[in-house]
């Protein structure tokens, strides 16, 4: 519950404040003097009569009426103090510092959660416990520092540490970023990360409010919450970036599945991500970072020029960029280039990068962007420019603030010397920009910025899905556990996904009869045992009656073995596609290709069901083999809409059949017919 008297109280009492500003309740207390706070401003202390110039009350029973209270008393303390607060003090809205509670023991927990009821129950919003509080363009309620330059149009940021917070904010400051809130919930015993972006998505103005918005999040408690808000966010012209933390452990889960034995916390992170357009980071620095590139123009495109007096910084930048799949395209050779060079000095380069030379003055760095502000194959300019310790820059930077205002494309500015040329880019931030002192940050977010996709769609798309059958199907399998081959493949009908023919069978003259109509080569698999080529249990290119035979026998003699299934020998590129059900999260869909990709690079791009196909292509296009989709050295590509079209499938199936909780189709095979499932398996939970 987020209210106005948390937003914009017209009075506040903090409850521990002191003259000791090292103690959080003193040094909240100047924060409130010193941001200007326009309300009442009252101070409880036991043992005070003035603090920092206010009336110092002894008792929280003693004070005036108040909005907001601001607790940093011990955690003993604190249910009798906010009990008197809400019930006769009319409180509405409460930080609270104070640790000591659910972060540390049983008996702490219990006391957090007495403490919420309460503070509920009054119909009242709590930021906390064990945070340090929040600040915004009315007050600033907390006892740290940095204190950022406030701004309407600066960045929301939501954390859900307190000291992850302040280094964010150390990191954004020095790139010249700056503020409209500063959210730090704690162990949000009432408000979390997901209440905040809903109030956010709820109240939005988009004439008067912030369109950047930073999250730092340690634990998703309601991922539909998250997904619905900070998608509509975007959607309404918002960008957002996060990190999320605490996800490097797999489930606790044994997972006898490939696809369960891959899953984990940071796949279903990935997926529900991807599906609501949160650029997702993974450190302090590419997060600040991200947020700076978001208060720059929109980039449109991904060739960008690259504008310098230093040639070593501008290749570093180059690599950075082309890795991350930027085009830095070459402008030499026409006569547009030859023109420019002659205007700049002798010995410039203006291949791209374009070198000005370490002489080259104001002047010639406008000539430069002026250029590709007029190129039609540039969407971005990069300008690097530093001091070499023999000049003031100040001149250039003027031109730059300038260029920043007039040019149509996005201008990334590279001002290096922060130490020699300190006066200089202080000079550049102060008039409302930001500065990438380090090129290779710069381009890692940038890149991920542009590949990331805009919010998707969430629409299920059912064309070739027999859901009533899908539903028969699932309703006539027994109990739990891994379903027949056959059931599998009445699904796989049902819901429109190629499987290979295929027969099961324990007798020998039906597997005769089926390879008769299918004709050699075959492969071989044994039904029963979980891993087949653990055991054995997977022969191929089988091109005779006679190894048929041989092999059938084998089969079935292996440990657990109770049929062998026959499917024709096809020949084609590998795919992988999965599924596996996460608690909170649903059904998370995997894909990639089959073979070393999977099991040795784990080149695997993930989704949350439901899927379209949009979605699907988003997630194909996203891996780091997609080139094999389109064709190499002379091999045929993969046709990736077929390859969406069965990821689809796939999810509408998870949809309306929510006891399957694992699913493997490895592989399936891109062939000339198209693409065909060969293997799969299905785990269900009823």
């Amino acid at each position: 519950m987020i209210n106005q008297e948390l937003i914009n109280p017209r009075s506040i009492v903090v409850v521990g404040g002191s003259n000791k500003t090292s103690k959080p309740g003193g040094n909240c207390v100047r924060n409130l003097l010193n941001g200007l706070y326009k309300g009442d401003i009252y101070v409880v202390n036991a043992k005070e009569t003035e603090v920092q110039g206010l009336k110092c009350y002894h008792h929280v029973s003693e004070i005036p009426q108040t909005d907001l209270a601001i607790i940093s008393i011990p955690a003993a303390l604190c249910l009798e103090t906010v009990t008197i607060l809400a019930q006769e003090k009319g409180v509405k809205a409460f930080i609270m510092f104070t640790a000591g509670f659910g972060e540390e023991t049983e008996a702490g927990g219990i006391l957090e959660k007495r403490i919420a009821e309460v503070i509920s129950n009054a119909g009242a919003s709590l930021v906390g416990p064990n945070c340090i509080g929040m600040l915004n363009r009315y007050h600033h309620s907390l006892f740290t520092l940095p204190i950022p330059d406030m701004d309407p149009f600066g960045v929301d940021m939501i954390s859900s540490s307190g000291g992850t917070a302040i280094f964010i904010m150390e990191s954004s400051i020095r790139m010249g970023l700056r503020f409209n809130s500063v959210w730090s919930v704690g162990n949000s015993a009432q408000i979390t990360v997901e209440d905040v972006i809903e109030y956010m998505d709820e109240h939005f103005d988009p004439e008067t409010d912030s369109k950047i918005k930073l999250l730092y999040i340690e634990s998703i408690k309601n991922p539909d919450k998250l997904l619905e808000h900070t998608g509509s966010l975007i959607r309404k012209g918002c960008k957002i970036a996060a990190i999320k933390s605490g996800t490097s452990e797999s489930g606790s889960r044994a997972a006898s599945s490939h696809t369960g034995a891959m899953a984990n916390p940071d796949w279903a992170v990935e997926a529900l991500f991807r599906k609501a357009g949160i650029v997702r980071c993974f450190s302090r620095e590419e997060l600040a970072t991200a947020g700076a590139v978001f208060t720059l123009k929109e980039l449109k495109g991904k060739n960008i020029a690259i504008v310098t007096h230093a040639g070593g910084p501008a290749v570093i930048l180059t690599d950075a960029l082309s890795k991350g799949g930027m085009d830095i395209p070459r402008l030499s050779g026409t006569s547009e280039a030859e023109a420019l060079k002659r205007k700049l000095l002798p010995g410039s380069s203006v291949s791209n990068p374009i070198d000005i030379l370490g002489t080259g003055g104001p002047e010639h760095l406008a000539i430069a962007i002026d250029f590709c502000e007029e190129n039609e194959n540039i969407d971005g300019i990069a300008v690097i420019f530093g001091s070499p310790g023999l000049t003031r820059v100040y001149e250039a930077y003027e031109v730059l603030d300038q260029k920043m205002s007039a040019c149509s494309k996005p201008i990334f500015p590279i001002l290096p010397s922060v130490s020699t040329a300190w006066d200089e880019t202080d000079f550049f931030v102060k008039r409302g920009h930001v500065n990438f002192s380090d090129e290779v940050g710069l381009a890692e977010a940038l890149t991920k910025v542009l590949k990331t996709p805009h919010p998707l769609a969430n629409n299920l798309e059912l064309k070739g899905v027999d859901v009533p059958l899908i539903r028969r199907i699932i309703d006539n399998i027994p109990g739990s556990g891994y379903i027949a081959p056959e059931s599998v493949q009445k699904l796989f009908k049902a819901t429109g996904i190629p499987m290979v023919d295929e027969l099961v069978s324990k007798e020998w003259n039906e597997i005769c009869d089926f390879v008769d109509k299918v004709h050699y080569p075959v492969v071989a698999k044994v039904v029963g045992p979980v891993h087949k080529s653990d055991v054995g249990g997977v022969v191929l290119n089988i091109r005779s009656k006679e190894h048929l035979k041989i092999e059938f026998n084998r089969l079935m003699n292996l440990p657990d073995a109770q049929a062998v299934m026959v499917q024709p020998m096809l020949n084609g590129m590998e795919l992988f596609a999965g599924a596996k059900y996460e608690e909170t999260f649903g059904h998370i869909v995997l894909c990639g290709l089959g073979g070393i990709f999977v099991e040795i690079f784990k080149d695997v791009a993930s989704g949350l069901a439901p899927l379209a196909t949009e979605e699907a292509l988003s997630m194909i296009r996203s891996l780091r083999g997609y080139n094999v989709f389109k064709g190499t050295r002379g091999q045929k590509g993969i046709d990736e809409h077929s390859f969406a079209k069965i990821i689809v499938h796939l999810s509408a199936l998870l949809r309306f059949a929510e006891e399957i909780k694992e699913l493997d189709i490895n592989p399936l095979l891109a062939t000339d017919r198209g693409i065909i499932a060969v293997d799969a398996r299905i785990r269900i939970e009823k």
